[in-house]
């Protein structure tokens, strides 16, 4: 009876199924059938004598694990350091002034900072060793998240444990594919990374050009109305920097923003060097021009400049933060932030809350460096004489970028051996999404006098001149 019964089932799942769905099913049974039965290898082998097999192992020569090495590679070239980083440095056995390190507000060797992050690692050990969402969490990584958020007159922010995988995970975990991203080409190579995760389109604008951005902007709404249900389905993004890594520019938000409500855009902003350098309480570029933050759908930053410790951050609605706590790969995969660096950061905010005049000294130093390199014969100053990173370039281009590099580390090798610690900037040419020009970066510090920058000025024009 029952088999009876299971047979008229059968049947009544037969009738009930279309005719392609039946023909799926066996085509898929027989490709299984097949495969299960199918002897790879594509028949008998053909077995080799013993001789065979000897000349074979003798002649074999196994492929190189790593490929050959070009010994004019950067990472081959090693500057040692030699004692603590602060605003005077030690470089390959020179006492050096430090224009190397993003250290803006000196507090790499502010001594409160460095016994609040010392009291930490007594009390929590060296590292979380877990990620947030396991057993990484501590008090002071929820009270970091709570400070930032009401720091920033936001409703909530969240803590990576670095500061490249901050920006490169906020974007993808909100930007899909089929969605559009327009971005400044200028853009670090943290957002290029995430970019490339989003698996969106993407659109690059000219370096701070609103108006070639406009021109995409309207290219893009064409599109739209020929297939408006597209339209309806497809996000769209404006990426951009507070002030740009790679420049020292300060983006023009008031432009953006306009753009972003005309066009409907969702815009996120990076201030890994504006946040705690721009604006009279260094809340960064929204302060700068006075536009309310929450104009702005993200805010991330890297804490690795002004508040002198590792990490990073991403702040705005409630939605923002939480939604990553769930999305962001940076932050679901990374153990947290050790938590006497989280300490560090708290007292970096506590500096900045008590103390916000560090924000216009800050901002002066960088003016008056501006003024002073701006006058080398056969170096270009570029980069906003309010940003705290500033860019050299050869005066008169060289033939090639690698020729310029070069060009520039002699420089570099030079003028530590004279006592000003300056780097040629660093960059992945091979991996970017175009060629950077190769420029010596020069990092503000507050803690520098007029004198200090003087000096220096007069040792990099000397080399400068010697050199090039």
């Amino acid at each position: 009876m029952a088999v009876i019964q299971l047979f008229n089932e059968i049947g009544t799942i037969f009738r009930n199924t279309p005719t392609f769905a039946l023909v799926l099913e066996i085509f898929l049974l027989i490709t299984v059938i097949w495969l299960l039965l199918h002897k790879r290898g594509g028949g008998r082998r053909r077995r080799f004598t013993k001789e065979e097999e000897d000349f074979i192992i003798e002649n074999y020569e196994p492929e190189p694990l790593v490929g050959e090495t070009d010994p004019d590679h950067p990472l081959l070239r090693t500057r040692l350091v030699a004692s603590k980083v602060g605003k005077r440095i030690n470089v390959d056995g020179h006492d050096c002034l430090n224009l190397g390190s993003h250290n803006y507000l000196g507090f790499l060797e502010d001594q409160d900072i460095l016994e609040e992050a010392c009291k930490s690692l007594r009390k929590y050990g060296v590292g979380s060793c877990g990620p947030r969402g396991f057993y990484g969490t501590m008090d002071v990584h929820l009270e970091l998240e709570e400070r930032i958020a009401k720091f920033m007159d936001l409703e909530e922010a969240i803590v990576y444990s670095y500061g490249f995988s901050t920006v490169a995970s906020a974007i993808p975990a909100y930007a899909k594919r089929g969605d559009i991203i327009f971005v400044d080409e200028g853009v670090n190579f943290a957002i290029q990374k995430g970019l490339d995760a989003s698996r969106s389109t993407i659109a690059f604008f000219k370096h701070n050009d609103v108006k070639d951005l406009e021109r995409l902007l309207v290219e893009q709404e064409k599109r739209d109305q020929k297939n408006p249900k597209k339209a309806l389905k497809t996000r769209r993004f404006l990426v951009a920097e507070g002030i740009y890594m790679n420049t020292g520019k300060i983006c023009p938000l008031p432009e953006l923003v306009a753009l972003r409500k005309q066009y409907k855009l969702r815009i996120f902003i990076d201030e890994s060097v504006s946040f705690g350098t721009l604006g009279k309480g260094g809340r960064g570029v929204t302060e700068h021009f006075n536009i309310d933050r929450d104009e702005i759908d993200l805010i991330s930053a890297g804490m690795e400049g002004s508040m002198a410790t590792i990490g990073g951050f991403c702040v705005g609605s409630h939605f923002i933060a939480e939604h990553q706590r769930l999305s962001g790969l940076g932050y679901i995969f990374s153990a947290s932030l050790p938590p006497m660096l989280t300490q560090a950061a708290i007292s970096a905010l506590d500096r900045f809350e008590r103390e916000p005049q560090i924000f216009e000294q800050l901002q002066a130093k960088a003016q008056l460096l501006h003024q002073i390199f701006s006058r080398f014969s056969k170096l270009r100053l570029c980069g906003d004489e309010l940003s705290p990173v500033k860019h050299l370039y050869l005066a008169i281009p060289g033939e090639t970028f690698d020729a310029e590099r070069k060009r520039l580390i002699d420089v570099a090798d030079k003028c530590i051996a004279r006592g000003v610690a300056v780097v040629e900037a660093a960059y992945l040419q091979n991996r970017e999404r175009k060629p950077v020009r190769p420029s010596i970066r020069v990092a503000v510090n507050r803690l520098l006098e007029e004198a200090e920058i003087s000096a220096a000025f007069e040792i990099i024009e000397n080399v400068s001149s010697a050199v090039l």
